[in-house]
């Protein structure tokens, strides 16, 4: 039983690492491009699913994880979507900004004065 259950986690931290380079390999694209365009973006989509699909999907946990795992499914979707390459470029930009920014959230808190008790 033990050995199932670290079977199951190291394949959830591989499918979550693969999610993180599936993000990262899109925003870096359609943010160092200066002219992206809409079939590159496909290709790019296309390639990161055929590593994304050798890994059976794994239940996350963690809000930041499933939070990416909905907006790779959204990226996905743009991939059929008659939408202008710089309407999908915003809405990624925008979205992968917001994940990061929650993500880094909880790591800087800055508990310096929570012990102080004479400011009360």
């Amino acid at each position: 039983m033990n050995r199932e259950k670290n079977i199951e986690d190291a394949t959830r931290v591989k499918y979550a690492r693969l999610l993180d380079r599936f993000h990262k390999s899109i925003v870096s694209y359609l943010t160092l491009s200066a002219n992206p365009s809409k079939d590159i973006y496909i290709k790019k989509i296309e390639a990161n699913l055929v590593h994304l699909s050798k890994i059976p999907h794994i239940d996350l946990y963690k809000s930041d994880l499933k939070n990416l795992e909905s907006f790779i499914k959204k990226m996905v979707e743009f991939k059929d979507s008659d939408k202008s390459i710089e309407d999908i470029r915003d809405y990624v930009l925008y979205t992968s900004n917001q994940l990061q920014k929650t993500q880094n959230r909880k790591k800087y808190k800055k508990e310096k004065y929570s012990n102080h008790k004479d400011w009360e």
